[in-house]
């Protein structure tokens, strides 16, 4: 307890260093636990349930013919048909159970209020496998899905239960309209426990065999050919992944060879092997199932490794005060050794000051924490994370406990075995000029410097090659027109609408938005526009052979008369849908660019003929129109083939996106869709309102996160680096005051003495320049995956970054060289 008062005594003597020590780590160790805080939650927090060591995910890769329907719980190699899931669950005692789910959107309805919110359909062994026991009531259980379409019941979430009913317990036992259908509420899932699909946030959870009640018309519970149910199981005790792979491949393999291969229609004889040939894939489930670990792993990993470098700056800044401090200690020290105590002493007496500094640090970093979590968490993209991903968490503080420690040893060691060295005598007598040992510390101050310097221009230029990709995807050619167009989406299948009475509501909405002051044009789709979502179907062409017995597919959008108009998608050739275009109609299809090119139709391909799916069926659907490409899902992505039918022509369409083009700004419209919506369902919820502008940033978050917080890191780090070469060049500068004053006084010019120091940090900043573009070279070569159309080496970034570090540089040495080249000859000729 003494040596820390006697720490705190020391520290609280040089308030200006501790201050600026205090402050630097708190920005780097706030930073660092805020990137580690996304990280663990999204990249390596296991799910809250019973040893989820044990859980592994199921995939079914490898080809398929038939249906395939994923979502965010993974992409399609994952999903497995009902039937196979069945075959499974008794095929392998490796594993104690094998659940089954899938995620859904829901509106529930209670008491006249409806309310969307996401939903898991699940089988009855769902939470049995996972581990869990109810809040509330009970759960869903295997005589739920017994049989297809019973049991209408449903469990809460902990979270929906306490936001939406106030944590009433009389919820059990009431009614909730699901999706137009009437479930009772048996039962609250455990607190914390939302799902096993990282990054969706369930509010509800059905018995799996209601899908068809969930999500009309789905009827595929005993096609093998339509694969759409997630999987994951738990080892039996004492079972290893490779054990629980072997033993599950048997069953499987035996499945598709005796049951499911005669089911296909491969006649190829190279894809029927590789369809024989599947395996079932077992991976590691303790963190559940999702398309996220894929997609933020690569950014949040970058982003980790950049405030570790702030860090190392902010390391190195508080490393050169501690020396510049050691030599005014020099001193206390060679007296202290003098009298007795030994080197070790002294050592542990500076780490515990140095140790103290970073708790400091640590602590003002749980205050930074908040900021950079909010600058982070608005960049991602939505559903990205759980609100929980901001709380201090023990994980969270045990990360930020153990890195304000491990600084406080990187940074103090190396200053407090220089201020303990044994060479008594020279510092004693403290009149020989520079103290012993001041040439090494200077040395070692210097490659602080250039280090830092390095690690800056490293981080400049991955901002500037993330920023400069950012500017890329901005002026991607979206083929639309996006200013003054507002957008939103109405699902009344989900409140129970029959088609008719949903395609009623659609007509009857869009005549009241286009009566509307100051709207210009309305139109629907069904595939929401650059809103990550996607649609394809196998689609054949008169006259297109497919190479080598390929399956080809195009993605496809149900739209309503005056879509391309409306969103401002140039038609180039034949004509738009009208309201002729109804169901009885003879089919009809409009094809963009993309679409023509693939399937070799030449400039104008109207009047050509096309199929869905394969068989012997003939070519029902006419090409009436071409319009130009546009982007289909996401700007980053290449625009794909896309062929546009007539909603009125399909026989259900449960849900469309809207699009509102105005005369004037589209904001003040935003305020007038739920009051027109409700005027024919006040029940019905309306979704997803936005202008398009910002439907389009929403769809490039990755790519603005990216750009956004490399940019705000790589300034921090270059000020940190500014900071900490003002710092030695200021300190170097009063350490050689004698020497300057001596030549000013033999006929020095000041201009010469400045060009000197200015020379220093030429010096270091060369030295630091070239390894740091080295350092940024790699940089740009590891995240040239999350650059759009350049290369890692792009000259217009290096340059940049280049001139940005020389300007800090030389406005960093521009007051010390011209201190230096003031001094006064006589007062330094004095100084002692």
């Amino acid at each position: 307890m003494r040596q820390i008062t006697f720490a705190v005594r020391m520290l609280r003597k040089t308030p200006f260093v501790t201050l600026v020590a205090v402050l630097s780590l708190g920005l780097g160790i706030g930073a660092n636990t805020a990137i580690f805080s996304l990280f663990n939650q999204i990249l390596m927090r296991p799910l809250p349930v019973t040893s989820p060591e044990a859980l592994v995910n199921l995939g079914a890769p490898g080809p398929k013919s038939g249906s395939q329907s994923c979502n965010n719980s993974g992409d399609c190699d994952a999903v497995f048909s009902y039937p196979m899931y069945l075959d499974l669950s008794g095929a392998a005692d490796v594993f104690t159970g094998i659940a089954a789910h899938r995620g859904f959107g829901a509106n529930v309805g209670y008491r006249d209020d409806t309310r969307p919110t996401e939903g898991i359909q699940v089988s009855g062994n769902y939470f049995s496998v996972l581990g869990l026991q109810p809040a509330l009531g009970r759960l869903i259980a295997p005589a739920d899905t017994g049989t297809v379409g019973g049991a209408p019941v449903a469990v809460l979430s902990h979270e929906y239960w306490q936001t939406r009913f106030e944590g009433s317990p009389g919820i059990l036992g009431q009614s909730l309209v699901v999706n137009g259908q009437s479930l009772t509420v048996v039962g609250v899932a455990p607190e914390g426990f939302d799902g096993t699909t990282r990054g969706t946030r369930a509010g509800i959870f059905v018995p799996i065999t209601l899908r068809g009640q969930m999500e009309p018309p789905f009827d595929g519970f005993d096609d093998r050919r339509n694969y759409w149910a997630y999987l994951f199981a738990r080892l039996a005790p004492g079972v290893t992944l490779e054990v629980a792979r072997t033993a599950i491949n048997g069953p499987y393999q035996a499945i598709l060879r005796d049951v499911e291969a005669p089911l296909q229609s491969i006649a190829e004889e190279a894809r029927r092997d590789a369809f024989l040939a599947r395996e079932v894939a077992v991976e590691d489930g303790r963190r559940g199932q999702s398309y996220i670990f894929e997609n933020a792993a690569v950014p949040l990993t970058i982003l980790q490794l950049v405030t570790a470098v702030v860090l190392l700056i902010a390391c190195a800044n508080v490393a050169n005060l501690l020396l510049a401090r050691s030599a005014s200690r020099a001193g206390e020290m060679a007296v202290r050794l003098s009298v007795g105590a030994s080197r070790a002493q002294l050592v542990r007496q500076l780490l515990l000051e140095s140790c103290l500094l970073a708790a400091c640090g640590g602590l003002a970093g749980l205050l930074f924490f908040r900021w950079a979590i909010d600058l982070t968490t608005a960049r991602l993209p939505f559903g990205a994370i759980d609100p929980g991903v901001a709380s201090l968490g023990p994980a969270v503080l045990l990360f930020a406990g153990g890195l304000s420690l491990a600084t406080g040893v990187l940074f103090g060691l190396f200053p407090a075995l220089h201020a303990t060295r044994p060479d008594l005598a020279s510092t004693l007598k403290a009149q020989a000029g520079q103290p012993s040992g001041a040439r090494s510390a200077a040395r070692f101050r210097s490659a602080l410097v250039a280090v830092q310097i390095a690690l800056s221009m490293g981080l400049l230029t991955t901002a500037g090659l993330f920023t400069r990709s950012l500017l890329n995807v901005s002026r991607v050619d979206l083929g639309v027109e996006i200013d003054r167009l507002v957008t939103f989406r109405l699902d009344p299948q989900r409140n129970g609408y029959e088609p008719a009475r949903a395609q009623q509501l659609f007509e009857d909405l869009m005549d009241r938005l286009a009566a509307a002051p100051g709207v210009t044009d309305v139109a629907a789709a069904r595939v929401p526009l650059i809103a990550n979502s996607n649609s394809s179907t196998s689609i054949f062409v008169e006259g297109f052979t497919p190479v080598g017995g390929e399956r080809v597919s195009s993605n496809v959008n149900e739209v309503s008369p005056g879509y391309f108009r409306t969103v401002g998608m140039p038609l180039l050739a034949g004509r738009d849908f009208t309201d002729a275009d109804v169901a009885g109609a003879p089919s009809v299809a409009v094809v963009n660019e993309a679409f023509a090119r693939r399937f070799n139709l030449g400039p104008n391909p109207v009047g050509r003929r096309m199929k869905r799916g394969g068989g012997e069926g003939a070519f029902d659907i006419e090409i009436v129109g071409l319009v130009g490409d546009a982007a289909y899902s996401r700007v980053r992505d290449e625009v794909p083939p896309v062929f546009f039918t007539p909603y009125r022509q399909e026989a259900r369409i449960g849900a469309l996106a809207f699009y509102v083009r105005t005369a004037g700004q589209p904001e003040p419209f935003l305020e007038s869709i739920r009051p027109a919506v409700a005027s024919f369902d006040p029940n019905l919820p309306v979704q997803r309102v936005y202008t398009m502008v910002e439907q389009v940033s929403q769809n490039m978050s990755e790519d603005r996160l990216l750009s956004a917080l490399s940019a705000a890191f790589a300034g921090l780090a270059t000020l940190l680096a500014a900071i900490g070469l003002y710092g030695v060049l200021a300190f170097t500068v009063s350490q050689r005051t004698r020497e300057f004053g001596l030549r000013l006084a033999l006929g020095a010019s000041p201009g010469a003495v400045q060009r000197l120091v200015l020379r220093q940090v030429l010096g270091l900043t060369l030295a630091g320049g070239l390894a740091g573009l080295a350092l940024a070279m790699g940089v740009g070569y590891a995240a040239r995956t999350q650059l759009f159309e350049m290369s890692s080496a792009d000259p217009v970034a290096l340059a940049a970054s280049v001139a940005v570090l020389a300007l800090v540089a030389l406005a960093a040495g521009f007051f010390p060289s011209r201190r230096a080249a003031r001094v006064d000859p006589m007062r330094a000729l004095r100084w002692e």
